[in-house]
C-alpha cells in the first residue's frame, strides 16, 4: 500500500475506481461491521482500504487529521494489517486476526483491521475466520481484500458488504505515471505492458529491458524452426529476460528495507516485521516473474493475430496462425496452476508454427 500524507483528498492514492469510492464514501459516517473488496492486483484497492480506514478514523475527508495522516501511511495504532506472511494465510494469522479485533482501539473511536488476499485462504481457514468476521466487538470494522471470491469464501463474503474494483485503462495508468514524474513516452510503454496493475506499471516505467523483452517475444515466429535445438535456445533467452525484469524490483525493494530500518532505529527492534517483508519482496519477485511471462505470451498472441490481419495471406498460413494464437491462450490459462515455467515454455514453442 501507499499512502500521501499531503493529499488534498484521502483518495488521492486510489486511481480510477470513481464508483468505489462514491459508495464509501457514502457509507464512511456509518460504516457496517466489514467491507469485502474484489479486484484484480494493482487496482488500488489496497490503497483505497488505507483510504477508508483514514476516512472513518477522522470522521470526514480531512486527510491532513492525525488520524487520517497515520492511517494512509500504515502507521496508525488502530488499523492493524495482516499480510500473509507465506503462500497461504496460514491458522497463526488467523489466529492474529482474532485477537486484534478483540482488542479495543488504543487513540481513535474504533479499531480497523485490513485482512490482505483473503483468496489465499489456508485450508479450513474460512470457518474460523467467519465468526470473528460475522461478529466483531462493535468497535471493530474489518476491510477484507481479495483479488477474486473462491468458492470456499462466498459465505464470508455474503457476511461483508462487497465493493468491486475494475482493472485500470491504460489512460488511467498513463495519466497516474505522468503526474507522479514519468516521462509520456516511458510511461505509455508502461501502461501498455502492465495489464490494468498500477504497481506493476510503476516498476515497468523504470524498467530499460521493457521493450527488448518486447521485441523479443514478438520476433519468436520469425525466429522458429522447428527443431529442439532452436526451441531451447530461445526458451533460455526468454527466460533469461524474464529473470532479468525482476531486478527491476531492487530499488523499490531497498527503499522500503530503509523505511523499516529507519523504524526500527526510531522504536526499537521488537515487532519489527522485517521477516514478514523480506518474505513479501521474495513473493513480489515471484509474481513480477510470472507476471512478465504472462506479458510476453499476450506479445507473442499479438504477433500471429497481426499476421491473420495481413491482405491476400495463403490460406494455410491464416490457419496455422489461428492454431497458434489457441495455443499461446492455452498456456496462459496454463500459467494459473503454477507450472514448471521453461518446461511450458518450451512445450508451447514446438507447438508453433513459423512466420
Amino acid at each position: 500500500m501507499t499512502g500521501n500524507p499531503t493529499a488534498r483528498s484521502v483518495w488521492d492514492g486510489v486511481v480510477g475506481q470513481d464508483a468505489a469510492i462514491r459508495r464509501l464514501s457514502a457509507s464512511a459516517g456509518d460504516p457496517v461491521h466489514a467491507y469485502l473488496f474484489v479486484g484484480p492486483p494493482g487496482s488500488t484497492k489496497d490503497a483505497a482500504a488505507r483510504a477508508f480506514a483514514a476516512l472513518v478514523l477522522a470522521g470526514g475527508d480531512h486527510p491532513e487529521n492525525r488520524h487520517a495522516r497515520l492511517a494512509l501511511r500504515g502507521e496508525h495504532p488502530d488499523v492493524r494489517e495482516v499480510r500473509r506472511a507465506g503462500p497461504a494465510i496460514s491458522a497463526e494469522q488467523i489466529d492474529d486476526v482474532v485477537r486484534a479485533a478483540s482488542l479495543a482501539p488504543m487513540e481513535a473511536s474504533r479499531t480497523v483491521v485490513i485482512l490482505e488476499e483473503l483468496h489465499l485462504l489456508a485450508a479450513n481457514g474460512a470457518a474460523r475466520l467467519l465468526k470473528t468476521i460475522e461478529e466483531p466487538p462493535p468497535s471493530t470494522m474489518f476491510v477484507v481484500l481479495a483479488d477474486h471470491v473462491t468458492a470456499e469464501l462466498v459465505t464470508i463474503a455474503s457476511r461483508c458488504v462487497r465493493v468491486d474494483f475494475a482493472p485500470l485503462t491504460e489512460p488511467s495508468i498513463r495519466e497516474r505515471l505522468i503526474a507522479e514524474g514519468c516521462e509520456p513516452e516511458a510511461a505509455g510503454r508502461a501502461a501498455a505492458a502492465a495489464g490494468g496493475d498500477l504497481d506493476r506499471a510503476r516498476v515497468l516505467v523504470a524498467d530499460a529491458g521493457l521493450v527488448r523483452r518486447r521485441e523479443a517475444f514478438a520476433s519468436v515466429p520469425r525466429r522458429i524452426d522447428g527443431t529442439g535445438a532452436n526451441v531451447v535456445a530461445l526458451c533460455d533467452e526468454l527466460v533469461t529476460l524474464v529473470d532479468e525484469a525482476a531486478a527491476s524490483l531492487a530499488p523499490l525493494h531497498a527503499a522500503a528495507s530503509a523505511a523499516l530500518e529507519e523504524r526500527v532505529a526510531a522504536v526499537g527492534e521488537r515487532g519489527s516485521g522485517r521477516k514478514a517483508l523480506e518474505d513479501r519482496h521474495k513473493r513480489e519477485v515471484r509474481r513480477h516473474r510470472t507476471d512478465e511471462l504472462r506479458s510476453g505470451l499476450v506479445v507473442l498472441a499479438a504477433t500471429y493475430r497481426d499476421a491473420l490481419a495481413e491482405p491476400d495471406a495463403p490460406r494455410a498460413r491464416t490457419e496455422a496462425a489461428i492454431r497458434a494464437v489457441g495455443r499461446v491462450h492455452e498456456a496462459l490459462e496454463a500459467l494459473e496452476r503454477n507450472p514448471n515455467e521453461p518446461l511450458l515454455l518450451q512445450a508451447l514453442l514446438l507447438d508453433l508454427p513459423a512466420l
